[in-house]
């Protein structure tokens, strides 16, 4: 049991020490962007790509937003990884979305990307691609050393406080943070289902 108590104490560590702050940035970015009839595009691998499908979905239903993932696509993905390789999947896919300054990229990973190590380029090569043309960029990742975070308009850090759960609790936490903007009322436009439900 024990480490699943040490688990539970790293993750109510992690929900106080997040900056509300950046969130709230975040928020006030989201909301020039669907005005401006900006899109919103979502870049990670791993969980992190599951993630965007499912955060996809909550914006565009909940949130009233035009959003996408290139991780949706699995034709498209692979076609692009074996003509043109990995590194740059997510920079042909932008491309080809026709990105501009209305629109927003919104990163979910647990390093953020580095060309340096070969970690991840994929997220460098496309945010290069978003900041050539103005587009605003978003991020939940794990470590604040990472490309996303450096080059981001506003980006949450979840605190390393453990070596051994980084991964987890990171990409637990890009949930949490995107379900608390997307639900926050000046974003939500469609209630969830059993809120809108729930006996009063």
């Amino acid at each position: 049991m024990s480490y699943i108590k040490d688990y539970c104490q790293e993750a109510g560590q992690i929900i106080a020490a997040l900056d509300q702050g950046q969130i709230e940035k975040m928020i006030s970015i989201l909301l020039d962007v669907r005005k401006n009839g900006g899109r919103l595009f979502f870049l990670g691998v791993g969980g992190s790509a599951a993630n965007c499908s499912h955060a996809v979905n909550d914006f565009r239903k909940i949130g009233g937003f035009e959003a996408y993932t290139p991780v949706d696509n699995v034709a498209e993905l692979t076609a692009r990884t074996n003509d043109e390789g990995w590194n740059t999947v997510f920079e042909g896919w932008l491309k080809g979305s026709r990105i501009n300054a209305k629109d927003a990229v919104f990163v979910f990973s647990v390093g953020g990307g580095s060309k340096e190590k070969n970690i991840s380029a994929n997220l460098v090569y496309g945010l290069d691609v978003a900041k050539g043309v103005g587009a605003k960029i978003l991020g939940v990742v794990g470590r604040d050393g990472g490309y996303a975070a450096k080059v981001a308009d506003a980006c949450v850090i979840i605190p390393p406080l453990n070596p051994a759960t980084i991964t987890p609790q990171s990409e637990s936490f890009q949930a949490v943070v995107w379900h608390m903007i997307v639900s926050d009322p000046r974003i939500m436009v469609m209630s969830n289902k059993w809120e809108s439900v729930a006996v009063t």
